[in-house]
């Protein structure tokens, strides 16, 4: 081999090591984050979050009016182009249900009403994953009386817990 094929050769095993290198593989949590959609469940939560605060308002899809449950759901996951049910009754047969080991970041969580477990009653967004202690963001009629962020295994949702779903990969 002459000397110029070499340098060649070396060359390229330089290149292919430093490559190796500067590549960071995702890891199990940012590619269970990512989506083909092209953005991040992450970013839905942020953008969820910027309505921290908003009043609680029966009916409302609208920002500066309030949300109740599920319009906030719905005008969180419209800004992304993903379309759901605008009432927490259409999440009943929306979706299989996850296992709590398979809750994700944006997932939707579904719960009964206050009386009726025949109904859905409510909904709200996984902002912290963690099985049946992940943290969820939602429009709240209650205590606060606006969007907030809960524990799913509090009292008053761990009891009232119907179903988790992915609404954003899809399967």
């Amino acid at each position: 081999m002459n000397k110029k094929a070499a340098f060649v050769l070396l060359m390229l095993l330089i290149v292919s090591f430093v490559q190796a290198q500067n590549s960071v593989p995702l890891s199990k949590t940012d590619s269970a984050l990512h989506d083909s959609t092209g953005f991040f469940r992450t970013d839905i939560i942020k953008f969820a979050k910027k309505y921290l605060g908003t009043t609680y308002q029966y009916g409302s899809i609208d920002p500066a009016k309030g949300f109740d449950c599920s319009g906030f759901v719905y005008f969180v996951f419209n800004h992304f182009n993903i379309r759901l049910p605008d009432s927490s009754k259409g999440y009943k047969s929306l979706g299989t249900a996850l296992k709590p080991d398979e809750f994700k970041v944006g997932d939707i969580l579904v719960f009964y009403g206050y009386k009726d477990k025949n109904n859905i009653g409510h909904v709200g967004i996984i902002c912290e994953a963690d099985g049946m202690k992940s943290k969820f963001i939602h429009a709240s009629s209650g205590e606060v009386y606006g969007v907030t962020i809960s524990r799913l295994d509090s009292k008053m949702y761990a009891r009232r817990f119907y179903k988790c779903i992915d609404v954003i990969r899809k399967k």
